[in-house]
């Protein structure tokens, strides 16, 4: 049966663990690929890094289903309408597979335009080209995927996801092993190897995702009934808070991917230390986004509830636990710089490079850390989702897009001045954030409450 549990009672610990290590070993599934390519060569990590950063738009466009579907089903949770949930639950499902496919046909049909933005040096488009042409087709894999983890956590189920997460890194860690280091006399594939290994990993963990969604839910796959008429409500209630959700998140990747492109023409140094610094800091602030998107079960629970108060309380005290873990987690990756980046690279231009990133990344991260649990938990769960999106737009393409072509490139500072342009960014941005949830004008946004 669907579990229903009392908001009150749930403890971000208790949400965020499991959340916490499934993205950390997500993240390692990124990672192994980076780090057995750097035994194969630089070159190829920074080609696969491209083709990552492209592919990842794809996330945010997900995004305005997989964000607004969360929203929609914790507060019908949290409002005892279980029926409701699982119904919209499917129609997001529909609605993603729908999504899938179609950003699959783009990926294969306009890769090299789309890379050309990106690179132009000729090997690495090619092996870009290969990477985005495999796992960019079985891109519906991934947002099918995305969805029924938004789902299964929704209804309380958190472990699950953790169990797929695990058995794809599995499968992945096992084939890249043979494609890159030839195991058994069988011949070394490089990217293209690498590309069809993370290809059927992904369609491995899909299988195990939605045995675990029909055995947990039970219900879903028949929630809308044969002969009724499609709810074409539902989609508009997704949509409608889905894609002001994402709008920031495709504000910040497109912005991700401007900043990518000026790295670019830094050299092949400056873009292999961005990948790899990218890759490695990542880690540390999986914790952050794992606490937001725990609270943002939580805090959508309470919001079906009208639990205001309680929001308020737990949204401020989720915000502390973000900037200490951030902060701590950023400190340690600067003191083991030397340590961590030799298990990618002997570059020591490199290694010296991400030493003064990880440094200005102590700063950043900690502004990081508003955004992040209060865009991406707190104020989303209760709806207010357009307010964030006008202050992004805003000061990430004023802030980090205009000033870190200023400071990075007419200033001749590099990544260096990207990176102060980025940590300026979060941390205006954040403060605005911090006095939005204080004024509490999102407690009159709750979706169920207004139905």
């Amino acid at each position: 049966m669907s579990k229903t549990l009392d908001p009150k009672k749930l403890s971000l610990f208790m949400v965020t663990w499991p959340i916490f290590i499934e993205r950390l070993l997500l993240m390692l599934l990124g990672n192994i690929d980076v780090w057995m390519l750097s035994q194969y060569s630089d070159d190829a990590v920074a080609a696969v890094g491209v083709a990552n950063q492209l592919m990842g738009m794809s996330t945010t466009i997900f995004g305005f289903v997989s964000a607004g579907a969360a929203i929609i089903i914790a507060q019908y949770i949290g409002a005892k309408k279980a029926e409701d949930a699982k119904r919209v639950s499917l129609v997001a499902l529909i609605c993603i597979t729908i999504f899938g496919l179609v950003i699959g046909g783009v990926f294969v049909l306009f890769r090299f335009p789309l890379l050309r933005i990106l690179v132009s040096e000729y090997y690495l488009l090619s092996w870009a080209g290969t990477m985005v042409l495999i796992v960019g087709g079985f891109i519906f894999t991934q947002a099918i995927l995305l969805m029924c983890g938004v789902i299964l956590r929704s209804h309380g189920y958190t472990k699950e996801m953790l169990i797929v997460t695990v058995t794809m890194n599995i499968f992945n860690a096992i084939g890249n092993a043979f494609v890159i280091f030839g195991l058994f006399g069988l011949p070394v594939l490089g990217v293209p190897g690498v590309a069809v290994v993370t290809a059927i990993s992904k369609v491995i963990g899909l299988v195990l995702a939605l045995y675990y969604l029909n055995k947990r839910v039970p219900g879903i796959f028949s929630s809308l009934k044969r002969g009724v008429k499609f709810p074409f409500n539902y989609v508009k209630s997704i949509l409608k808070i889905g894609v002001p959700a994402a709008g920031e998140s495709l504000s910040f990747q497109i912005y991700n991917l401007v900043i990518l492109s000026l790295i670019g023409t830094m050299g092949t140094v400056a873009l292999t230390t961005k990948i790899y610094t990218r890759s490695i800091g990542f880690v540390m602030i999986i914790l952050t986004t794992s606490m937001a998107m725990g609270s943002s079960i939580i805090i959508g629970q309470l919001m079906g509830a009208k639990e205001y108060d309680e929001i308020y309380k737990r949204g401020m005290k989720y915000l502390r636990y973000g900037i200490i873990s951030s902060t701590v987690g950023s400190a340690l990756l600067f003191i083991f710089t030397g340590p961590v980046m030799r298990l990618f690279t002997v570059n020591q231009e490199i290694i010296e490079m991400a030493r003064i990133l990880f440094l200005l990344g102590i700063l950043l991260e900690a502004g990081r850390a508003f955004n992040v649990i209060f865009v991406m938990g707190a104020l989303r769960a209760t709806g207010d989702v357009k307010y964030p999106v006008y202050v992004g737009i805003i000061f990430q393409w004023s802030i980090g897009v205009f000033l870190g072509f200023i400071f990075g490139v007419v200033f001749g500072w590099g990544l260096v001045g990207l990176m102060i342009a980025a940590a300026l960014d979060e941390w205006v941005r954040g403060i605005i954030m911090l006095f939005r949830w204080r004024s509490r004008k999102w407690q009159n946004m709750g979706v169920v409450a207004k139905s």
